[in-house]
């Protein structure tokens, strides 16, 4: 009898082919939600301690991490549509391996529906058999947000405060 493994994105065992993609219901408006995309300080507050900065312009850099701790991504706005589309090329760069990688896309669809919002992440361009800590960290990451977005409160599991002690206390 085959073992059965149980499908998980953090574990690499998702089938996601070049492209994973991620989608979630927040109770907010997408004003609120292209804020928190886009404001480093609240971009920290869910993603791991990382801050987010660019001028958010479409052809503009963005660089992702913790000053004079870690890099995590570097890349390019591609599409910036708010409050509706930011697509972005992403290289990661907290590790050789994930390095390797390459550049691939990241894409995020804000839709109102009802009294909240669809966000939907796309992350594309995969290479066959990626790393899978390229894309393993968007649920927590999601969770984080809808967290910090319904509730004002931080999700405090163990990989969220990652980076965050480095910080500092968040406000």
């Amino acid at each position: 009898m085959q073992e059965l493994k149980p499908v998980s994105f953090a574990e690499g065992t998702a089938p996601v082919g070049d492209t994973a993609v991620f989608e979630i219901f927040i109770k907010t408006t997408p004003e609120r939600l292209w804020a928190a995309i886009t404001d480093p300080e609240q971009r920290a507050k869910y993603s791991f301690g990382v801050a987010t900065t660019s001028d958010w312009s479409e052809g503009s850099s963005y660089e992702a991490g913790v000053p004079g701790v870690v890099d995590i991504a570097a890349g390019e706005n591609l599409v910036v549509d708010p409050p509706r589309l930011l697509v972005q090329s992403f290289t990661a760069l907290w590790s050789d391996d994930v390095k390797a990688i390459g550049a691939t896309r990241v894409t995020w669809e804000i839709e109102p529906v009802g009294s909240s919002c669809r966000l939907t992440v796309i992350h594309d361009q995969l290479p066959e058999g990626a790393n899978a800590a390229i894309y393993g960290g968007w649920p927590m990451i999601l969770s984080g947000l809808k967290t910090l977005l319904e509730t004002g409160e931080l999700l405090d599991t163990p990989g969220s405060l990652q980076h965050a002690q480095a910080r500092g206390p968040a406000s």
